[in-house]
C-alpha cells in the first residue's frame, strides 16, 4: 500500500525560535507531531527504521547540555553516517552488495 505524500510547511525560523523560548513543551510537541507525520508518510517497511533513527536522535539530543552542544553532537552523528556511506561507495564494484533496482515511480 502506498503512503500518502505530505507537504509540510514549517513556520519561520523566528517563529520557531520564539515558540522554543516561550513554550518549550509546545515546541517539543510541534516537533514530535511534524516528525510523526513525516515518518507515517513513508512506506511501511521504512517506518520502523525511521522511528528507530528518530529515537536515537532524541536520546542523543536529550543528553546534550544546551542547543550548541546538541548541534555539535548531531553534526558528529551526521559525519559518522556520511563516512559509512562513503566507505560503501569507495568499495570495489565487485565487492559491493548486490541491490535490486526499483524504478522511481515504484519506490513507495
Amino acid at each position: 500500500m502506498n503512503s500518502p505524500l505530505i507537504n509540510q510547511t514549517l513556520p519561520s525560523f523566528d517563529e520557531l525560535m520564539a515558540l522554543a523560548e516561550s513554550n518549550p513543551i509546545a515546541f517539543a510537541q510541534f516537533k514530535h507531531q511534524m516528525c510523526q507525520e513525516l515518518i507515517q508518510s513513508a512506506s511501511e517497511p521504512m517506518q520502523d527504521r525511521l522511528w528507530a533513527q528518530q529515537s536515537h536522535i532524541d536520546r542523543v539530543v536529550g543528553n546534550c547540555k544546551n542547543p550548541n552542544h546538541a548541534n555539535v553532537v548531531l553534526m558528529r552523528e551526521l559525519v559518522s553516517q556520511m563516512v559509512k556511506f562513503q566507505d560503501v561507495l569507495d568499495r570495489d564494484v565487485d565487492s559491493r552488495p548486490k541491490a535490486e533496482i526499483i524504478p522511481f515511480d515504484q519506490w513507495r
